[in-house]
């Protein structure tokens, strides 16, 4: 594939180049970095390039400065190659770099894993690697992209297989809880804590710990859980002697940590700790091609043992190429439980699988305006907290949080709705 090549223009770095290693490229001036920089008017993680279909993507990480272009700030757009970015008082011009050969899977399969496009057997072919070692690993992706499918394809392909996989939602836990979860706590520690409780180090003992949604835990804990990764020892909570454990972490989060780092609300130690390798898992719609596949391996498991054409036609199967799927493999998974449920397929987003308008205008002939504007609005009310449950795992606290809805309204609006 082809890469890319950024060359500092004008700054205290003025002369330093870089080529990407793969289709993406980060600069700051932290370590880790593909382009460190020394200006200290540029942010630790400032910028990631990314070459795509559109040309190249700039994901500016809530830098201070910002990413300046044409005079233009952005926080995300695409370029043509030769632009010139401004990162504070560095200067950078983006250009393409020679052609380099990446190791794919040979494959469309690795543990739960499937994929047939060149990024999933990218993806899949780092796991097999990093797999083999012990490092710490950092998936990054949105919610519904297969983020623990992968952490558990990395411990059974690790030395670790035969020991425990442990996971721990840091997003799905009261904060005064996290800390008794992850180490445990003594007897009468708190009120309530009637005995003594092994927490998810011990348990993980040997094997991998896997903590999901990292990026929701307080910065208040996030010292605690640095200085038993880095001591492989802890203190259950309100005990009086550390326990040693063994174990590999696997962290993973919808969230970025670097803008996160940038902020101050993640420790920059505890990242690089958690980030010796980082993975990214794809969403759905960058690898449209795997729709098919992923489509028989959810319908083999839910007992299906026909051909995909029976269930999918050639033109939906087309159709659902072509959907965004806000909520990733997990809203497949979800429509094809569905279509097998009911024996069509749903429609989606407000379209049918076809790209036909849904129901939100059709049928509402003979109505009074009141009633027709009910039935319309139950309609997107339906469909839109359908889509934010399945993209955030059905947890209401953080559905509430990206649709920025008070929380009890929400619960009271799946109430209504009777959506589960």
């Amino acid at each position: 594939m082809r890469v890319l090549r950024v060359e500092v223009l004008a700054g205290p770095d003025a002369g330093l180049s870089r080529v990407a290693q793969g289709d993406r490229l980060t600069v700051g001036t932290a370590e880790g970095n593909d382009l460190v920089l020394t200006d200290p008017t540029a942010s630790r993680f400032h910028v990631e390039l990314v070459r795509g279909p559109l040309g190249i993507e700039v994901l500016d990480h809530g830098s201070t400065n910002g990413t300046v272009i044409g005079g233009a700030r952005i926080r995300h757009g695409w370029v043509g190659a030769g632009a010139v970015l401004a990162l504070g008082r560095t200067q950078l011009r983006v250009s393409d770099a020679d052609t380099v050969v990446l190791e794919v899977l040979e494959g469309d399969r690795l543990c739960e894993l499937r994929g047939t496009s060149s990024v999933m057997r990218r993806l899949m072919a780092r796991i097999a690697s990093v797999g083999e070692s012990d490092v710490p690993v950092l998936i990054v992706g949105e919610t519904g992209t297969g983020k623990e499918l992968i952490a558990r394809a990395l411990h059974e392909l690790s030395a670790r297989a035969g020991g425990p996989f442990v996971t721990v939602d840091c997003g799905a836990l009261a904060p005064q809880l996290i800390a008794s979860e992850l180490f445990g706590h003594a007897k009468g520690a708190y009120t309530g804590a009637e005995g003594a409780r092994a927490g998810a180090f011990a348990r993980a003992h040997g094997g991998t710990l896997f903590l999901d949604e990292i990026g929701e835990l307080p910065l208040t804990l996030q010292p605690t859980l640095l200085g038993a990764l880095e001591r492989k020892r802890f203190r259950p909570v309100g005990a009086e002697q550390e326990v040693t454990s063994d174990l590999r972490v696997v962290a993973a989060t919808n969230r970025d940590l670097r803008e996160e780092v940038n902020s101050g609300s993640f420790r920059l130690d505890l990242y690089y700790r958690l980030a010796v390798v980082s993975l990214l898992s794809p969403p759905l719609r960058d690898r449209p091609e795997d729709v098919p596949l992923l489509l028989e391996h959810f319908l083999a498991e839910a007992g299906h043992d026909g051909p995909v054409e029976t269930i999918f036609p050639p033109d939906q199967l087309e159709a659902l190429q072509r959907h965004r799927w806000p909520g990733n493999v997990r809203e497949l998974r979800n429509l094809v439980e569905a279509t097998l449920a009911i024996g069509e397929v749903p429609a989606l987003d407000g379209a049918g699988p076809g790209g036909a308008a849904g129901a939100g205008g059709a049928g509402l002939e003979g109505l009074a305006y009141g009633e027709a504007r009910a039935r319309v609005l139950r309609d997107f009310e339906t469909q839109y907290l359908t889509a934010l449950l399945a993209r955030t795992g059905g947890n209401v606290s953080r559905a509430a949080r990206e649709a920025r809805m008070n929380r009890s309204y929400l619960i009271e609006l799946l109430r209504k709705l009777d959506i589960h």
